[in-house]
């Protein structure tokens, strides 16, 4: 079978977790410190603080940004329902915008007439690794007196062209940038997440939310020649990343550039396979935009079954990924009072892509194989 993603792990990241373990600090502590400014440095920026995923990430990154109850956001539905749950974890309402079909990312030509008085916030998704046109949302963000909050989870060591510079995501170019460490991410701590900020107050609410509001750290406490007696100033959360987690994202960290660079390369790869495809319309990938390469989407045919091309694949020991899910079309959004979405091209997204494998231990042999069982998925299903 082949998976459609697979983590990179080796000896280090199990000889990290070992000596972690040993250590007698498991928990929130110095590997986590390490971690932190290590990604700091990584991406440029001022500040970097772990979570516990990034969903975690995404809830304080909004209530740093004062979002609450009653108020609105303004993001996409054609995101991992993550990014919705966010919001309302706030209290919040989530008014989603329609994507661009080329790169499956928020059209910021649709912000503008989505923001109204109630809106506190603008939160972008960096789909599946795509940068989303910060070269727009930046300025539309400044001028309407919004924060900018950047669902980075799956775009570690992806790149955005502002001028003429290349800048990592997670600087960040927004007021925060919430990564995942989940393992279908492009680096893994079997779960976590980081934000990143140039906000020195952002930065300080996010390390006291995420420990249940203690204004003294164990860290701080344990070391502490006299006894300390930590207070709670403010309701918190328990978000906190463990020690194991980050010793493991640390070695994870150091791969990110050869890992990026074999999933572009793949990327690459593919779109050279694809053209003999007929109908299989691969991804795009503006000139100012260089991805990570997280996932390769590819819209299919309009005339063929999504899920019978994916059955097809499947049987012949192939497995995808629908494409990216809509949350309007969930329960939970589909039910409120709220006016329906009208999004169009988000939900032909979801309806007419899928997710190819691609994962840096991936062979020539092996895209072979996905391309092949892809041919044949088309024609048998449209024959059908």
């Amino acid at each position: 079978m082949s998976p459609s993603s697979r983590p990179a792990r080796a000896a280090r990241e199990a000889d990290a977790a070992r000596r972690t373990t040993l250590s007698g600090w498991v928990t929130q502590g110095p590997e986590v410190a390490a971690f932190e400014r290590e990604f700091a440095a990584r991406v440029g920026a001022a500040h970097a603080c772990a979570v516990a995923n990034c969903t975690a990430a995404l809830h304080l990154a909004l209530l740093a940004a004062g979002v609450g109850p009653g108020d609105e956001v303004v993001t996409v539905s054609h995101s991992f329902i993550a990014t919705a749950n966010a919001v309302r974890h706030c209290g919040a309402t989530p008014v989603f915008v329609d994507i661009e079909p080329l790169t499956f990312n928020i059209d910021p030509s649709r912000v503008a007439d989505a923001l109204g008085p109630r809106t506190r916030a603008i939160l972008a998704v960096h789909q599946i690794g795509m940068p989303c046109d910060l070269r727009r949302l930046v300025p539309l963000a400044r001028r309407a007196g919004l924060p900018l909050i950047e669902d980075a989870a799956c775009a570690a060591g992806s790149e955005v062209r502002l001028g003429d510079r290349w800048e990592p995501i997670g600087k960040p170019h927004g007021d925060a940038a919430c990564f995942s460490f989940h393992p279908r991410k492009v680096i893994t701590t079997g779960d976590g997440g980081m934000i990143t900020t140039s906000h020195e107050d952002w930065d300080a609410k996010f390390r006291l939310w995420r420990q249940h509001g203690m204004a003294v750290p164990d860290t701080v406490r344990h070391q502490s020649p006299t006894v300390l007696v930590e207070s709670y100033p403010v309701v918190g959360y328990n978000y906190r990343l463990t020690d194991i987690q980050a010793a493991i994202g640390r070695e994870q960290l150091k791969r990110l550039d050869d890992l990026v660079e074999r999933r572009r390369a793949l990327a690459a790869r593919y779109a050279t396979l694809l053209a003999q495809v007929k109908g299989v319309r691969p991804p795009y990938e503006p000139l100012w935009a260089r991805s990570n390469w997280q996932s390769y989407c590819v819209w299919l045919p309009d005339d063929v079954s999504q899920l019978g091309v994916m059955q097809v694949m499947l049987d012949r020991g192939v497995a995808t990924k629908r494409g990216v899910m809509c949350a309007h079309r969930q329960p939970p959004y589909a039910s409120t009072s709220e006016p329906r979405a009208v999004l169009p091209i988000s939900e032909a997204a979801e309806d007419h892509a899928i997710l190819l494998p691609l994962y840096p231990q991936m062979t020539d042999a092996d895209q072979d194989t996905v391309v092949v069982a892809l041919a044949a998925a088309l024609a048998e299903t449209e024959a059908a």
